[in-house]
């Protein structure tokens, strides 16, 4: 046998050179006939040929499977490129014979491994994306829109692009969460302002809206369910709030007006002094812890009420108080006040329950504020008949000086008995001019209220009139006297 060839058709060739040497051989021994010989051979043929058409079919069957696979790899990676938008690459040539199927595919399995892994991760940042946007919509929407809690991936596209719009799209929900949470601390801020000044408790109160509300550490719900009951809840208790203020303010006024009808003394008043500062006060300005609450309230009504029972029991020590005030006031501003025999018949009524003892006191205090009325008005005339009476009183004892002989006698103050005389011939001259004043400017008063100016029940002017009469009759009698001591 010969050495064996290194090209493998040689091989083959000669190994059947070899074995067609060897059937020539066996065939001589046995005796085979040409034709036998010729139906062998032509039948070895026919099954060589068999093996080579198996053998050719079955390589055409692994190529065209080749180039599938190399074809399903390429679209596969042109798929992956297109779903995360980048350029596609291009393995094939426009040389068909730059490389074989095996070649072309070594080349695209690498791209195609790095663009899965590339894809995989990509991915999940779409997953993490879609699972913070599904949470934050869950928070903002609630029950009323359910959301899947499994992040849903779109795989035809996860380019840059969409990539961006989704954390757009988170951002703004971010930004809107941000909001409503601002939103809901601003509203349970205000609640709690408005639970702290009626006493009530602020946990159970949201609690009421969400049971997340009363926690301190702010994981609130954030819905628009939420939002609107928080902004209903502070509506209803501002109205409430307003509704208290009012009650208390009423309750308010109606103590300072009983402290001042029975002179309270400002040490019980003072109990109750975070009240009455307040009657004035609008809504915004009570923040006082629970100065609006039931309790306190019910403790201000309490205490309006035992006024206002010491009232009616001290009614008729109040009247006559009231009364006792009218007439001091009259009695400064020389007032004539109704008779005593009106107040009796007063009591008795209040004694009696004809009227009621309220709408006595307030006829009273309408007199007091009248009387003080006028009394403001008269005042520069009062003032003028002060001076006036004053000089007069001045001219009296003038007049007794004179009639006096010994007046120049020396004697233990007698130099400034001369110094009173002086003062009182310097005023007593001024008295025609004062009186003068005095009438035109109560004439001018009269005029515009259209009332008699009264002094102590007499008209002043003439009370002037008299007194300028008497004042020309001593005038007279001096002249008589002074012509008489003359003849």
């Amino acid at each position: 046998m010969s050495t064996t060839p290194s090209d493998p058709l040689l091989q083959v060739e000669t190994t059947c050179g070899t074995l067609l040497y060897e059937l020539q051989i066996i065939w001589d021994e046995v005796g085979e006939t040409d034709t036998d010989r010729d139906e062998m051979l032509l039948e070895l043929e026919r099954e060589c040929l068999e093996v080579y058409r198996r053998k050719v079919d079955q390589a055409n069957r692994c190529r065209a499977q080749r180039r599938q696979t190399n074809a399903d790899s390429e679209a596969e990676l042109a798929a992956i490129c297109s779903a995360m938008g980048e350029r596609p690459v291009h393995i094939r040539q426009s040389d068909q014979n730059a490389g074989s199927l095996k070649e072309e595919l070594s080349k695209i399995l690498p791209q195609l491994e790095e663009m899965k892994k590339r894809k995989i991760e990509r991915r999940n940042q779409f997953v993490q994306v879609l699972q913070q946007i599904q949470i934050i919509t869950n928070e903002i929407y609630g029950s009323a829109k359910l959301v899947s809690s499994k992040a849903v991936v779109d795989e035809s596209d996860l380019s840059l692009r969409k990539l961006e719009e989704l954390h757009r799209q988170l951002n703004e929900l971010e930004k809107e969460k941000n909001d409503r949470l601002k939103q809901v601390e601003d509203h349970l801020t205000m609640l709690n302002s408005l639970c702290l000044v009626m006493g009530m408790d602020f946990k159970l109160t949201v609690a009421e809206v969400h049971p997340s509300l009363g926690d301190s550490e702010g994981f609130w719900s954030i819905s628009n369910n939420t939002i609107e009951q928080l902004a209903t809840l502070i509506k209803k208790l501002q109205e409430v709030k307003i509704q208290r203020m009012q009650r208390l303010q009423d309750l308010g006024t109606t103590m300072l007006k009983l402290w001042k009808l029975m002179d309270t003394p400002i040490e019980e008043q003072q109990m109750f002094q975070n009240v009455t500062c307040n009657i004035a006060a609008s809504e915004h300005e009570i923040a006082e812890p629970t100065t609006l609450s039931v309790d306190f309230i019910k403790y201000v009504e309490a205490e309006v009420s035992r006024l206002e029972e010491l009232k009616s029991s001290k009614m008729k020590e109040l009247v006559l108080n009231k009364r006792l005030e009218l007439e001091e006031i009259c009695r400064k501003t020389h007032l004539v006040p109704d008779s005593q025999s009106a107040v009796e018949d007063a009591i008795e009524a209040i004694e009696s329950g004809a009227v009621g003892a309220a709408t006595i006191l307030e006829q009273i205090e309408l007199q007091i504020a009248k009387v003080n009325e006028e009394a403001f008005s008269r005042l520069e005339i009062l003032e003028r008949v002060e001076k006036w009476l004053m000089a007069c009183d001045e001219e009296c004892w003038l007049e007794e000086y004179n009639r006096d002989e010994n007046r120049y006698n020396a004697g233990k103050g007698a130099h400034l008995t001369l110094k009173r005389a002086e003062k009182a011939r310097s005023l007593v001259n001024k008295l025609p001019g004062m009186v003068e004043a005095l009438a035109s400017k109560t004439l001018a008063w009269e005029k515009e209220t259209e009332v008699e100016f009264l002094y102590d029940g007499i008209r002043l002017l003439s009370m002037l009139e008299e007194y300028t009469i008497l004042r020309q009759e001593k005038e007279q009698e001096r002249r008589r006297l002074r012509d008489q001591k003359k003849l």
